[in-house]
């Protein structure tokens, strides 16, 4: 493929915006090659500016769940802006977006609107400690909650440490109360607890990670987390920011059987357009403001757009309930493809689905963390990505990051893709 005018684009965003992306992700710089700049989508396909088309699996990194410009969404859209983008007053569709949430999870009574994943985490925590009164946290290395300040920690050495900013600009004291275990290693989660000696607040986890590839929490590991969490009067906080309503209509709480004290919420009940959530019980969130002392607040929080685009995706998820067994069939069928692509050229591969979320890993053993994940061939990846770009197969552009299929996304597509992982890895091991 020519990528010409995506080049030019790029060099001219740089000039202006740093790194040239808004997001450093969507950069390319964990792979070859520069980022196509996008023109539009349709359905399951995406169209650079320079007239490329691309099987996409990213849709958006992960909202899409029913492809680009579907007929439904966008016409809630176009009715709402037709009565106004934005007012910083309360519209009923909040509420209607609310009681479709409420009604599928048993860990939410109510729920707050924010703007984004970020701030659904950023705010879910203040309320976690402003109801203990306690200001540990413990998360897990390899699991992304956003990038406010006492998120952005690195690992240390041995299981549990104390964080240290992973970024500058980022206080060591905003960072000191967060703790940092190792994903589906209980053991480190012991550790935290003994070192924070009874001051942990919450644990926040991503039930299924998403951010180191695509790595679900083992069904024990989340049990003994849930009796840590009530030993230790800590409050349990599900990151299903990426996981809800993609992994099933109630996200990981729909496969397990583990209750969280909170969750947060995104991607999907935005339905592309940039919304969060944080909800929990009515016990939990009377402390929030204005009924309770814990602060939180956004001008634009329950955008009325937005809104409609995610009650009406909500209610279409609703209306078929076999959605997510075909979406599930079809990842299904994309991974093993390309695990048999890889195997066909004696190339490692380990690969893992959850609803319509899939991921793989150039690894010769099932990823459990990030030590794991850290393990995987990312030259290898990086080289695979390339391959199936210049083919005209979106991927993430990351080994870490997860891959979505959307109602869009044809049997078709899917056996185009398959065909060509196994072109793309005879080419790079010729």
């Amino acid at each position: 493929m020519v990528y010409t005018k995506s080049i030019t684009a790029f060099d001219e965003a740089y000039e202006v915006i740093p790194g040239g992306v808004d997001s450093p992700v969507r950069a390319f710089s964990g792979v070859e090659g520069t980022p196509p700049f996008i023109d539009y989508g349709k359905g399951g396909h995406l169209f650079d500016i320079d007239g490329n088309q691309y099987i996409d699996f990213v849709q958006s990194w992960g909202p899409l769940i029913f492809g680009h410009c579907d007929k439904d969404i966008e016409a809630s859209v176009i009715q709402a802006v037709q009565r106004g983008l934005s007012f910083g007053a309360p519209t009923t569709v909040e509420t209607e977006l609310a009681c479709e949430i409420v009604s599928l999870f048993d860990s939410i009574d109510k729920v707050r609107f924010v703007s984004s994943g970020t701030e659904a985490v950023m705010s879910a925590i203040r309320l976690a400690r402003g109801v203990t009164e306690r200001d540990n946290i413990i998360k897990f290395k390899g699991c992304y909650h956003g990038h406010s300040d006492s998120l952005l920690v690195a690992g240390g050495s041995g299981l549990a440490t104390f964080g240290t900013p992973s970024s500058p600009g980022v206080p060591a004291d905003l960072t000191k109360h967060t703790l940092l275990a190792t994903y589906n290693d209980i053991a480190s989660v012991e550790q935290c607890f003994a070192d924070a000696q009874g001051e942990v607040a919450c644990v926040i986890i991503e039930p299924i990670a998403g951010n180191m590839g695509l790595v679900p929490a083992d069904e024990s590991f989340l049990e003994q987390i849930r009796v840590l969490c009530d030993r230790h009067g800590a409050l349990l906080i599900f990151d299903e920011v990426m996981s809800g309503f993609r992994a099933s209509l109630q996200g990981a709480q729909g496969i397990s059987s583990v209750k969280p004290d909170m969750v947060t919420l995104g991607k999907v009940i935005g339905a592309g357009m940039p919304v969060g959530a944080f909800g929990a019980s009515k016990a939990i969130m009377s402390h929030l403001s204005p009924e309770g002392p814990v602060y939180q607040a956004g001008t634009l929080s329950g955008n009325p757009v937005a809104m409609s685009a995610g009650l009406k995706s909500l209610q279409k998820l609703k209306a078929q309930p076999s959605l997510y067994v075909e979406l599930a069939a079809k990842a299904k069928r994309l991974v093993e493809g390309f695990q048999e692509a890889a195997s066909a050229v004696n190339v490692p591969m380990v690969t893992e689905v959850r609803g319509s979320m899939f991921g793989f890993f150039f690894s010769d053993k099932v990823v459990k963390n990030m030590e794991d994940a850290d393990a995987n061939d990312t030259k290898m990846f990086a080289k695979f990505h390339k391959g199936m770009l210049d083919r005209g197969v979106y991927l993430a552009c990351s080994s870490y990051e997860t891959g979505f299929i959307c109602t869009a996304t044809s049997d078709e597509m899917i056996e185009e893709a398959i065909f060509c992982a196994f072109e793309t890895m005879k080419e790079i091991t010729a």
